[in-house]
């Protein structure tokens, strides 16, 4: 997987506009980000680059008006910046930059400086951001991890101290790093309202710290749509973090098994609830039931939970529709959502979750389990980039209607009992003697 991909970036929707605060490869990651965009790409600054970084970029154009554009060709990957004053640019003018926020081509802007540090404070002043940016994605260097908090590891040690709760000189941790990341005047500071956040934990070069930034990632999705966690020297992302939502289709009105499936007993407990129980343990949020014939029973089966419920009038219309209604019911910031069925309660948290991690390391649009190399089994991921296919799905094919639409992941699964339907009381006697 690219940075391209990791982002999410989309510059044929008009969400082109992408701002790089922090510390530790935020020049690597606006330049690496460049080369894999279709040409032309625009960076520039609202603060200084190195008069060494111009030669990263295929033109470097020196804009103090507006009309400096029409000096080159536009063309490649073009690198605007003020003046070069010494070993170092200044900040491109305020009313060039919107001059090139005008040119409709993806503008790829760093917002202040770290002095290769892999971490930092924002000063007073940082970071100045651009009101008109789609996309914040905050820079952090895990190198940092385990360093003693000084000048040495950070830009603005004192400050970072203030942000991370962490004493000067004291060893820098996760979780120190993570409040600062999280601070509003610390990782969150000037973003934006309704700009995308993402957290790059960069420079994750160990099993030991992807370990540490795969624990940072879940307090990080508190505040951040995205946390992607990469070794940017070596082009590597090793994955991409985001809120999965679980969908339980619990709608049908069980005409072939003679009384509501959803209700049946799995020990102890109704099928749904069962379900659903499952999709919180492995994490899922939100979880969001589809109800339609039998709701009133669905919904008091689930009393307690922390569960949406969604009613889909047009349950008749088939499970189409029911998906439809669920993903209509999602957030923005949902990356990706897994459909799990109500008449199928051993599907386990288990599956749920390594889907869930094969989603991180791939993004697949679409991921399922292979039962024994033989057979496609549930629960199903569908990623986001799935979720307009989903929307227009009618009758009774199901989320299978739009497999040839999408690359489809399969995540080898050896327990058969993911196979098992209940549609006839046969079907559940057969459940139960084998689980």
């Amino acid at each position: 997987m690219n940075l391209l991909r990791a982002l999410r970036f989309q510059p044929d929707t008009g969400r082109n506009r992408v701002a790089f605060v922090g510390a530790g490869g935020k020049t690597t990651s606006i330049f690496q980000l460049a080369r894999e965009l279709p040409a032309p790409v625009l960076v520039a600054s609202t603060t200084h680059f190195g008069a060494w970084q111009t030669r990263l970029a295929d033109t470097h154009l020196v804009a103090e008006m507006p009309d400096d554009f029409d000096r080159i060709s536009i063309e490649g990957v073009i690198l605007a910046t003020g003046r070069v004053e010494g070993d170092r640019t200044t900040p491109l003018p305020a009313r060039v930059l919107n001059h090139a926020r005008a040119l409709d081509i993806p503008l790829l802007i760093e917002c202040d400086g770290a002095r290769g540090l892999p971490l930092k404070a924002p000063a007073e002043h940082e970071p100045p951001i651009p009101d008109f940016v789609d996309t914040v994605v905050v820079t952090a260097g895990l190198s940092g991890l385990s360093q003693p908090l000084d000048d040495s590891h950070i830009h603005r040690p004192l400050l970072f101290s203030t942000l991370s709760g962490l004493g000067p000189g004291e060893p820098l941790t996760p979780a120190g790093v993570t409040r600062a990341l999280l601070h509003p005047e610390g990782g969150l500071k000037n973003i934006p309202p309704g700009a995308r956040r993402v957290c790059l934990l960069n420079q994750a070069d160990t099993p030991e710290l992807q370990s540490a930034a795969q624990a940072m990632s879940e307090t990080l999705l508190e505040k951040y749509d995205s946390v992607i966690i990469a070794s940017l020297k070596d082009k590597i992302v090793h994955a991409v973090h985001e809120r999965v939502a679980g969908i339980i289709l619990a709608a049908g009105e069980s005409t072939r098994f003679g009384q509501p499936k959803q209700i049946l007993d799995w020990r102890g407990e109704p099928f749904v609830r069962v379900v659903a129980k499952q999709a919180l343990a492995a994490g899922l949020a939100p979880v969001i039931v589809v109800t339609g014939s039998h709701a009133g029973l669905v919904e008091n089966a689930l009393k307690e939970l922390d569960v949406a419920i969604v009613h889909n009038e047009d349950w008749r219309g088939g499970q189409g529709r029911s998906i439809a209604k669920g993903v209509a019911a999602l957030q923005e910031n949902i990356g990706a959502v897994l459909f799990l069925l109500a008449d199928q309660p051993q599907v386990t948290a288990e599956v749920m979750r390594a889907l869930i991690e094969l989603h991180r390391r791939e993004m697949p649009a679409i991921a399922a389990p292979l039962i024994l190399e033989e057979r496609r089994g549930n629960p199903v991921l569908f990623d986001r980039a799935a979720f307009t296919d989903l929307l227009s799905l009618q009758g009774d094919v199901g989320g299978r209607g739009i497999f040839h639409k999408h690359t489809v992941a399969y995540l080898p699964w050896h327990d058969d009992a993911l196979w098992l339907d209940v549609d006839t009381p046969e079907d559940y006697e057969r459940l139960l003697r084998a689980t």
